[in-house]
């Protein structure tokens, strides 16, 4: 399996997601923002988090302009796997890939702490690892984390079972505790918590294998 790792100006966890990819066995491509297509053979495309362009304008919103955003919304037209991280979600959400936006956090202020996480739902290559009502540790640091959406489109996520992780305790005021969101097809998730930082016992826990494994292995029966 191919993961192709996207870094903008800005990106400060792309290094930690190709290994969050490696460590589940997948062959790891880096690609820059100004590249116009994804390398051969791709089957997910990472989209890590950071500040890409400093956050200016919108987090999120000149990175889902950038020459490489054509070819990723491209590919996940096609049905291929797409994970947005932190920043990488709030790109997912300006390109259209995810409803809704992340707007700043209720109390004003940037978090960088654990939160538990509770599996939402584990019909997904992306959640299949996890034990439906699991709560995992995962870390979050980010200032604009508060998921937001309509009365409407909250509705529709919410009855076609596309929340993949709920906070256990909403850090940052999210609408329904949304800490994870998946498209229509449940191949592209966008998620503000990092499970990249948690692959590791040495970085002070693992609750992010899951992930990474499960969708490997998905991946590769389809």
């Amino acid at each position: 399996m191919k993961a192709a790792i996207i870094t903008f100006p800005g990106s400060n966890c792309d290094r930690d997601l190709a290994q969050a990819f490696e460590r589940a066995g997948a062959d790891v491509v880096r690609v820059w923002h100004k590249d116009s297509a994804l390398p051969a053979g791709t089957d997910v495309v990472g989209v890590p988090g950071g500040f890409s362009f400093g956050d200016y304008l919108r987090c999120g919103a000149i990175a889902a302009q950038s020459p490489i955003s054509t070819a990723v919304r491209a590919h996940a037209a096609r049905g291929g796997y797409v994970l947005g991280i932190c920043n990488g979600f709030q790109v997912l959400t300006e390109m259209g890939l995810l409803p809704g936006a992340l707007m700043r956090n209720a109390g004003l202020k940037f978090m960088c702490k654990t939160v538990g996480l509770k599996v939402a739902m584990t019909d997904s290559a992306y959640t299949s690892g996890y034990v439906l009502g699991q709560t995992i540790q995962v870390p979050i640091a980010h200032h604009d984390g508060n998921y937001t959406v309509d009365a409407e489109t909250l509705a529709l996520i919410e009855g076609d079972g596309r929340v993949a992780f709920r906070y256990a305790e909403n850090p940052n005021g999210s609408m329904g505790d949304i800490a994870g969101v998946l498209s229509e097809n449940r191949r592209v998730l966008g998620m503000m918590p990092h499970p990249e930082r948690v692959v590791d016992p040495l970085n002070g826990g693992t609750d992010g294998q899951p992930l990474f494994q499960g969708l490997i292995g998905n991946m590769a029966l389809a």
